[in-house]
């Protein structure tokens, strides 16, 4: 079903499923009482938690262990103007657990900037929402078509 303004809101399944096929996403933090949004590399879990893999000691581990936050991913096709977006909100915090963390060292997300020191970060699917695009739609009565 499509909404008037030419986006279709998507179940939360299947933003999970779209959120699986990309690798890179933001998140949106607060850095120093103002919005931070920083690009990342992830992968979902099977519950649908968003994982990643960063340095112990980064900044970013301190701004969001413990804290809401929102991850983003999305996929456009600027000349065809399709695309879809995925919105994760939930509590953000380091995986303390050795055992889950040994398992995610074998099956997590890869780090592109190894450190010596490197922790996961879990990113609890609190709410989930997401829209499409589709190609071809009438937006307020323009043709969006190319």
């Amino acid at each position: 079903m499509y909404a008037n303004d030419g986006f279709r809101e998507l179940e939360r399944q299947e933003c999970l499923q779209l959120l699986a096929q990309v690798p890179v996403g933001r998140i949106v933090h607060t850095r120093r009482a103002l919005p931070a949004v920083l690009p990342v590399n992830f992968c979902l879990a099977t519950d649908g938690a968003v994982l990643l893999r960063t340095s112990a000691a980064s900044e970013l581990v301190s701004a969001i262990d413990g804290a809401v936050v929102a991850f983003e991913a999305d996929e456009v096709d600027a000349v065809a103007q399709a695309g879809w977006s995925v919105l994760v909100t939930g509590s953000a915090s380091v995986v303390a657990d050795p055992a889950e963390h040994a398992r995610l060292v074998r099956e997590g997300p890869r780090s592109w900037v190894p450190s010596p020191r490197e922790v996961f970060v879990r990113i609890e699917p609190e709410l989930v929402t997401g829209r499409e695009l589709v190609a071809g739609r009438t937006l307020y009565g323009l043709d969006l078509a190319p």
